[in-house]
């Protein structure tokens, strides 16, 4: 859509809450299918695995970085892949305060673009730099 002022129709509200609605609603789902995948492939792949509480041990290195977990998924590896579903329900209130900003720049509406591209600044901050 473009800006009122060219003589066509611009995103309505309601037409950008039902896109940020549906864009919601497949993020979770895909998230839930690629953890659910993953959750089958490791009850296949380890559910036979006797369990040791005596010892804890961490996660892989591997699991700690996007690239890592990328690899490990395309390699069917069940941990990666459960991983892999947690980052995408992760990446998808992300996406949607993207998806916010795309909106409000065809709105053009300046106070909002300014706020939600701090939000999403700080958002991806936290993602990749912050230490939990």
């Amino acid at each position: 859509m473009t800006a009122p002022d060219s003589g066509q129709r611009r995103w309505s509200d309601h037409q950008i809450e039902q896109v940020i609605g549906r864009l919601l609603q497949i993020g979770v789902l895909i998230a839930a299918a690629v953890v659910l995948a993953g959750g089958v492939l490791l009850l296949v792949q380890h559910g036979g695995t006797a369990v040791s509480f005596g010892a804890f041990r961490g996660e892989p290195a591997a699991l700690s970085t996007l690239a890592g977990i990328w690899r490990g998924a395309l390699a069917l590896d069940s941990r990666s892949v459960v991983q892999l579903g947690l980052l995408l329900l992760i990446a998808t209130p992300v996406a949607r305060v993207a998806l916010t900003l795309v909106a409000f720049s065809v709105q053009r509406d300046k106070t909002y673009i300014v706020v939600t591209s701090i939000v999403l600044v700080l958002l991806l901050y936290g993602i990749l730099y912050g230490k939990a």
